[in-house]
């Protein structure tokens, strides 16, 4: 540091890579490789699938961990953006699907999902804790059933099938890399804007309400609009994840949004862990791999109960999922690294 500096008191200045962090570098290189050395199976059925389910997990983990809000409907906020996209684009089940281009229905899915996400939060951020978790799973199990039985706009039990994902630029964005790449643009943008976001002054705000909303209130800050909006924000990106995953399936049912679901992301989000954005990421990868291969190895009867059984293990060793976990790891592995040293 130079004297000048050292006299203005100014910090020194970070170099881009000090910004970033050199995990960040590596992790988005590797991710980048990554098609080059995986068959379409992990491409699409594992990664792209894993990252799906991660960003609508990041929805959850904003909620939760920056907001301290559960909430057991993101699936159906996702649901939300699906059955838009097949109503207001093309489908092959001969009800609705109005034609309309995907560069004008993806934005009108993703606002659908987000002003549904800020109505739930409207109705549920007046609750706390288990309270909250109740009124998300009663909304989330009204929607399933309400689709399951309305024939003149979710058509029913069946939904909606031959939902394609959009050709453009001359890629058929469905096909293995390009899906894949397409669901790892979606969630590093995500995950740098939910970091971004959390040490924003809004985000900072969101974290003094979670932990003391009454002082917050005397201060002068309006509770409910701040949790409302944090609300809108999560319906972002459980309606992008919900565009990708109706793209993915190629169609859209009740079976999409039902409650087990909802119990899968709230578990993905806890595995992962809930007080960093990469957490649901790495609980999304750990699931899709169980959910996967767990049949193999215990049989189609039993497999739920393996990933239950692991869930629970995470939990009761670190309650903050496998990131509480390696940070518990990392301090003791610093300390061996210095004692091996001269």
């Amino acid at each position: 540091m130079s004297l000048a500096t050292a006299a203005d008191g100014a910090a020194p200045q970070q170099n881009w890579l000090d910004r970033i962090g050199a995990g960040h570098v590596i992790l988005a290189v590797a991710l980048l490789l990554y098609p080059l050395v995986a068959s379409d199976f992990f491409l699409t059925q594992i990664a792209g699938y894993s990252m799906i389910f991660g960003v609508l997990a990041l929805s959850l983990m904003l909620l939760a961990g920056y907001g301290g809000m559960l909430s057991l409907a993101q699936i159906t906020v996702a649901g939300i953006a699906a059955y838009a996209v097949a109503i207001l684009g093309s489908n092959t089940s001969n009800v609705l699907g109005f034609g309309w281009p995907w560069w004008i229905v993806v934005p009108f899915a993703v606002a659908a999902a987000a002003v549904t996400s800020a109505l739930i939060g409207w109705i549920s951020v007046r609750t706390e804790g288990i309270y909250t978790l109740m009124i998300t799973l009663a909304i989330a199990t009204a929607t399933f059933y309400f689709a399951q039985q309305n024939y003149a706009i979710f058509n029913g039990h069946s939904g909606y099938a031959g939902i394609h994902a959009p050709v453009f630029w001359g890629i058929d964005w469905r096909d293995p890399k390009p899906f894949y790449f397409l669901c790892l643009g979606l969630a590093m943008l995500s995950y740098a804007a939910v970091l971004y976001g959390s040490r924003s002054t809004f985000g900072m705000t969101l974290q003094a309400i979670r932990d003391n909303p009454r002082r917050m209130r005397a201060l002068g800050y309006h509770v409910t609009a701040h949790k409302v909006f944090a609300w809108f924000l999560a319906g972002i990106l459980a309606g992008l994840a919900g565009v990708l995953l109706v793209w993915f399936n190629g169609r859209v049912s009740p079976g999409t949004i039902g409650v087990d679901v909802a119990i899968d992301i709230l578990i993905i989000a806890v595995i992962g862990g809930l007080r960093h954005p990469i957490g649901p990421f790495v609980g999304a990868i750990v699931v899709i791999l169980m959910q996967t291969f767990a049949i193999d190895i215990v049989g189609a009867e039993r497999f739920n109960t393996l990933i239950g059984l692991v869930f629970l293990a995470i939990v009761f060793v670190s309650p903050d999922g496998i990131l509480g976990l390696w940070g518990r790891i990392k301090p003791h592995l610093a300390q061996g690294s210095l004692r091996a040293g001269p």
